[in-house]
């Protein structure tokens, strides 16, 4: 049995970017709950919100009686069938449903298209009409409108929709004007990066051609050198009646009778042509009776759709270059940090080793001591970044477990109370009581709990009387966990609050890799939580880490504000 595979881009939404893979072998569960299968940390999400199933044949979307309802393409449904390019609005989150399942498009190659070389003639023999490309649309009687504003709306949409790669778009924009316009073949023939050559993107060709249409499809090499010299849209007359096409070309015995070829115009250059024909048999006779099909109004019709197709290939490589320009740009700051904070951490290492090697120089086992120290300090520095990059790097869906939340922070307080004594700062672990056991992912939760702890103590280590708390809690009326670590430094400034959660953002000079607050925020999603940041300048800092409980029989409680730690309100923790 094959299995049919899709996914869900997630267009805009706080999980704005993330990609989710489903298939024909299971369920998926979508919502704010810590065990849905998509997790949107979205408020407005149920906890299951929707649940995708697929009935043999397509995707099915269903609705789980959710709050705030399920949109398909705009419309509230509770139970629709799936299909490609599909938009999904649920809460404030838009996802595009793409079928990998789906037939791809046809897309052209050098098999479908001919060049016929017949410059030896004037080219202006077969051009009848000629349209610049900033010549405006003609107005387009009401019986004629499925070619006219009809056909540029559905192109519009077709240019806006996310599903679409550039060949696909193409292909689809080629098909949509063929059918408005009568004609019975087409293609889109874009120019070479490198180069002048024009390459065929898009072919399509009516399915009420004859026989006669078989086989490679002609097109003037003459015409499509001549708009894209001239940057003029031109209609060609009949070809079998030009005294510029004889018996002997191709083009001629091809059955080509009329053609269009308008220039892929972008903002500042001209990416290809745009080529419609029609065709009818081979025979003279029969062609000279034949009614003319392609009109002015058609040809700047054209002259349309092919202005926007090129605005729109401009725009995805202008994307496409700022999103490679992008990349390349966090990758050298990303390499720049990393290798200062390693730097670092080397010279730690390397300090260390001196003293370990001049104390067995020296047979001073007190200066050993003193050396393996500090590497084994940079050791766990070099640990916990390989840690917090692996964590942050890649999407992970938490592993669950049945666990103590006092066990688990217990030993975030275990190596919190070593490095705070270090520092000479005070430390306080004040476990909550008749806290229930729950599910989430210990490792992950130590991990987010101990990088505030760390940084909480490297924010008061100069000063004086520093201090910190760690308290864990549970908030019964809306069946959350809590974690709260509160300092008395200097608290956060405003104009900063914002940033602190932004990869490599650190305000702890060589000492922090800024990665630390972005991996416990990012664990603290997984788990559908929240962190709340409370403390002002001169105020001292506290960082409260919420999540749903978890249980197997959890239901929507509607309660999406962080809840305070009970006893203490919203104010922070005098030390």
């Amino acid at each position: 049995m094959t299995v049919a595979r899709a996914t869900l881009l997630v267009i805009n939404g706080p999980n704005r970017g993330s990609r989710y893979e489903i298939s024909s072998d299971e369920e998926v569960i979508i919502g704010r709950s810590v065990g849905s299968h998509v997790r949107l940390d979205d408020s407005e999400v149920s906890r299951h919100h929707a649940r995708i199933r697929h009935n043999g044949s397509d995707f099915v979307m269903i609705d789980l009686n959710s709050a705030n309802g399920t949109l398909l393409n705009g419309q509230k449904v509770t139970e629709k069938r799936l299909r490609n390019g599909d938009s999904l609005r649920l809460g404030t989150t838009l996802l595009t449903f793409q079928s990998t399942a789906s037939t791809p498009p046809s897309i052209a190659t050098g098999e479908h298209i001919r060049f016929v070389d017949d410059l030896q003639s004037s080219p202006q023999s077969a051009i009848v009409q000629k349209v610049e490309v900033t010549a405006p649309l003609l107005t387009v009687p009401a019986t004629d409108r499925k070619f006219g504003p009809e056909l540029l709306y559905q192109v519009a949409e077709e240019l806006v929709t996310p599903a679409h790669t550039l060949d696909s778009l193409l292909q689809r924009i080629l098909e949509l004007s063929m059918l408005a316009l009568g004609a019975d073949r087409g293609c889109v023939l874009l120019k070479d990066p490198i180069g002048s050559d024009l390459t065929a993107m898009a072919f399509f060709r009516s399915q009420t051609q004859g026989p006669a249409s078989a086989g490679q499809m002609p097109v003037s090499r003459s015409i499509t050198d001549y708009v894209m010299r001239t940057g003029q849209a031109v209609r060609t007359s009949d070809a079998m009646l030009d005294d510029r096409f004889d018996a002997g070309q191709s083009i001629v015995t091809s059955g080509v009778r009329e053609a269009i070829c308008a220039p892929m115009k972008g903002r500042s250059d001209l990416l290809g042509v745009f080529y419609i024909d029609t065709t009818s048999a081979v025979d003279p006779l029969a062609t000279k009776m034949a009614h003319q099909r392609l009109t002015d109004e058609h040809l700047r019709t054209v002259l349309t759709v092919a202005r926007q197709s090129a605005l729109a290939i401009e725009s995805r490589q202008f994307q496409e270059a700022l999103v490679r320009a992008e990349r390349f740009a966090a990758m050298g700051q990303t390499i720049t940090v990393l290798s200062h904070h390693i730097k670092n951490i080397l010279q730690g290492v390397r300090g260390g080793s001196y003293l370990i090697r001049m104390g067995l120089d020296q047979q001073k086992d007190e200066m050993i001591r003193q050396g393996w120290g500090i590497v084994e300090r940079n050791q766990t520095r070099i640990y916990d970044l390989v840690m917090d990059m692996l964590s942050f790097s890649k999407d992970r869906v938490p592993c669950l477990q049945r666990s103590d939340l006092n066990r688990v922070i217990s030993e975030v307080a275990e190596l919190a109370a070593a490095r705070a004594q270090e520092c000479g700062v005070s430390f306080d672990y004040r476990p909550g009581a008749d806290i229930p056991a729950a599910l989430f992912d210990p490792e992950g939760i130590h991990r987010a709990v101990l990088n505030i702890v760390s940084n909480a103590i490297e924010a008061v280590d100069d000063a004086e009387n520093g201090a910190v708390v760690l308290q864990t809690g549970y908030d019964k009326a809306a069946s959350m966990m809590l974690v709260a670590v509160s300092d008395n430094g200097p608290g956060i400034p405003d104009d900063q609050r914002a940033a602190i959660f932004n990869v490599f953002e650190s305000s702890k000079g060589s000492r922090g890799t800024g990665i630390g607050l972005p991996v416990s925020r990012k664990i603290m999603r997984e788990h559908g939580g929240r962190i709340r940041v409370e403390g002002g300048p001169g105020e001292g800092t506290r960082f409260v880490l919420s999540w749903p409980r978890g249980t197997s029989n959890s239901t929507d409680s509607g309660v999406d504000n962080p809840p305070m730690i009970p006893g203490h309100g919203s104010s922070v923790i005098r030390l």
